[in-house]
Order: structure tokens, then sequence, then C-alpha cells
């Protein structure tokens, strides 16, 4: 059997526009990207490899638009499959020959089309579209996950017929709130659906739509959103990296104080999950000198997930993962005392957390009681992060496994209606 040749077309042109080896063409990109105003840009040898091999995969966005800068031709003819699918026919134009964005639709998700067609909507349709993307944001605090990420992804399949269909002020209010959903379809596969490879494609999605968009700052929390991936996977290098990138849209943008606390609380979350919890401590510190001295610019109206109670409720986690036990109990019970009725799924979060400060503390009895009002609070509202907060500290009580106090909580834990509901959900 020969062995297969691999992405010819890449091969050649690469050889054609005068970069003789694979290291030359990744320090090319390298050296062109910040001229097309893309800063932080480039690849390495070993990915110009995985392009000419005989399953090449689709380059990431910036970097696609710099090869094909490069070499002088769309991705597609230099041997690339578009990931959306399409026939010669149907593919965006616009999409594959300029920008060099592609994503992956496996579970329902669409790419994001670039290109207008004749047939335009009326001028309201954006905001037509961008009113159900806003009620769907509110329902994400109360809604069951399951029965919301259908209806939210639907959405965006809608928003994606629509694109091509509108133009001019229209196109960019449209695209903004479909990168809006996307986003919202991301946070609920990670945080909710704990289906990390799912949320990394459709958080891709986000990214493409906000740059449809022209957004930067809705490009900056998908970025953001997507370091949460690699950094709650202890992949610290990965995750710093989208993190910096994140940082650079939101200099382009219009950030609000809230927005630059968050993006430090991101960080902090990654580090502490890395193990770092000093750097951790010192972006808390630093995001809440910056809720201190406040901003000129207002956040956005998207941004409903971060606000000082939230960025306190960062603190109480990474000072319980320090040892800190004392000041992670003052500073968890603040927040509980101070968190909206409406945060039900941070307050599981929070009772968690309590739970697993008193399990450190060596105090069985508090610590069940805090993981049963967590347990309470599931039953009305699931979030599989509060649910993973439980099972962690029910791995904490193994010395007291034998307690009455830790039995009554494996039979709540492992009760019927508990055990489905993981599983549905």
């Amino acid at each position: 059997m020969s062995r297969p040749s691999g992405n010819i077309r890449l091969k050649s042109a690469r050889m054609a526009a005068g970069y003789s080896s694979q290291q030359a063409l990744a320090d090319a990109i390298a050296d062109t990207a910040p001229k097309l105003g893309m800063r932080g840009v480039g690849t390495g040898v070993r990915q110009v490899r995985r392009w000419e091999s005989a399953t090449p995969p689709w380059p990431q966005p910036d970097i696609g638009r710099v090869l094909v800068h490069l070499l002088g031709q769309p991705l597609d003819e230099l041997g690339f499959t578009p990931p959306w699918g399409m026939s010669d026919a149907q593919r965006p134009v616009h999409l594959s020959r300029h920008l060099g964005v592609g994503v992956v639709a496996t579970v329902g998700p669409t790419a994001v089309p670039s290109q207008a067609c004749a047939d335009s909507q009326p001028a309201s349709v954006g905001f037509d579209f961008k009113t159900v993307t806003a009620s769907h944001r509110r329902l994400y605090w109360s809604v069951a996950p399951a029965t919301l990420h259908p209806a939210v992804l639907g959405h965006t399949r809608l928003g994606c017929s629509l694109l091509p269909q509108t133009n001019g002020s229209c196109r960019h209010v449209l695209a903004a709130a479909l990168a809006e959903s996307y986003l919202l379809a991301g946070r609920i596969e990670f945080f909710d659906l704990r289906q990390p490879d799912q949320a990394s494609e459709t958080l891709l999605h986000a990214l493409q739509a906000a740059g449809e968009a022209d957004d930067h700052l809705l490009g900056s929390a998908v970025l953001a959103h997507t370091a949460f991936i690699p950094g709650w996977a202890a992949r610290r290098d990965e995750a710093v990296e989208r993190l910096v990138a994140a940082r650079a849209y939101a200099r382009r943008g219009p950030a609000s104080a809230e927005f630059w606390a968050w993006l430090d609380a991101v960080e902090a979350e990654c580090e502490t999950r890395c193990g770092d919890m000093r750097t951790a401590l010192h972006l808390i510190r630093h995001g809440e000198d910056v809720l201190a001295a406040g901003s000129e610019h207002r956040s956005p109206e998207w941004l409903d997930w971060f606000d000082e109670t939230r960025l306190a409720a960062f603190k109480g986690n990474t000072q319980l993962k320090a040892g800190h036990l004392p000041q992670a109990r003052e500073t968890l019970l603040h927040v509980l005392d101070q968190l909206p009725a409406t945060s039900a799924k941070q307050r599981t979060v929070v009772f968690g957390d309590l739970a697993a400060v008193e399990a450190a503390a060596s105090n069985p009895e508090k610590a069940c009681a805090y993981a049963g009002r967590a347990l309470d609070q599931l039953g009305a509202t699931w979030y599989a992060t509060g649910m993973d907060r439980v099972r962690e500290v029910r791995r904490a009580l193994g010395p007291w496994q034998h307690e009455r106090c830790v039995r009554d909580l494996d039979d709540r834990l492992y009760d019927w209606g508990t055990t489905v509901s993981a599983l549905q959900r």
C-alpha cells in the first residue's frame, strides 16, 4: 500500500511563494500577522506539518487570514476541507477567500455565513432577532439547561439563515446578537452540561459571528470563555495564551471596569485550577482595585454573569484552595448574603464551597448541611458546576463516611431524583 502523499496543494503553494521549508512559512506567519493588525498570532513548524498531512485541520481564523494573504489562494484551494460541508456553489465566497474562517458543526450549530444575498430582510429583523437573544439570556438563570439549550441552538440556526439576507447596520446588529447566542450556547455546554469539546466548537462559531459584527468586546468575551476549557484541564500555557488574546481584543473595544475585572477573575480561576494560588489571589486583588477605580465605559447588557459579588465568589474559592479557611469562610458567607434571589446557580456553587471549607476544617456535620442546601438548590435549578462542587465535598468527607450525617448526605446524593436528573440534564 502506498503512503499518503499529504496536502500537496499547500506544499506546492508554499514552495511557489518562496518558502522553502515549513519553518520558513511558520516564521512568515509570525512576521506578517502584526502587519495585518493581528497581534499575538503565530504558529509553529509542527502545525505547518499537520497542515501538509493527508488530513489537514482547518486553520484558526486569524491564521487562516494570514495564510490566504501569504499564499494568494483561498483555503479550500490550498487543500483544506471547509468544515461547514458546503458544495462549491453554496460555499460563502467572502468567508473562504478573505476571512479564512471555519468552524465545525457536529450537534446542531451551523457555520456563520459571510456573504449577503440579493433578497434582503427588512431593517427591523436585526432588532427582532436581538430581542429573542436577550430573552434567552434572562431565561438562562432559571430554565433547565436541557430545555433551554435546544431553543438557543435553534435561534442560532435562524440567525445563520437570516445573516446572508441582511446588510449595513441590520447585519451588524444581527451578527452581534448571533455571537451572543452562540456564546450562551457555549456557556450552557461547558458550565451546565459538561461538554467541553462541544463548547469549544460552539465558541468558535461565536467568535466568527463576533468578527462579522466587528465587535471586539464580544470577541474578547468569547476568547476568555475558551480559556476556561484548557484552564479547567490544568493546561495553563494554553489558557494564558487565550487570555492574552482576550485582553488584546478588549483593548480595542470600550471595556468597562467590570469587564476588565472579569478577565482578571477568569485568569485567577484558571491559575487556581492549575495550582498557582499566589498568582490567582494577586489577580483577584487587581480585579478588586479595578472595580474600585471604576471606568467611564458602561458594561454591555450581555455581561450579566459578573459583578463585585461574583468576584468575591471567585476569591472565596481561591482562598479555599489555598488553605486560607477562615478567610474563605468569611468571604463566602458575605457572598451568600449579597447574592440576589435570581442567582440560583451561583448560590449552589457557594454552598458547595462553604461545604468544602467545613470539610477541610474537620467539621463534617456543617459540611453536610451546606452540601444538603446545595442539593436543595440543584433540585430547583440544575447546574453541573454546582453538582461537581458537591461531589468534591463528598470525596473530602471520606474519613467520616460512617458518620450519620455523611450517610444521610449519600442518601440524598444518590437518590432516584438526583441520579436521574444528573443523567437527563
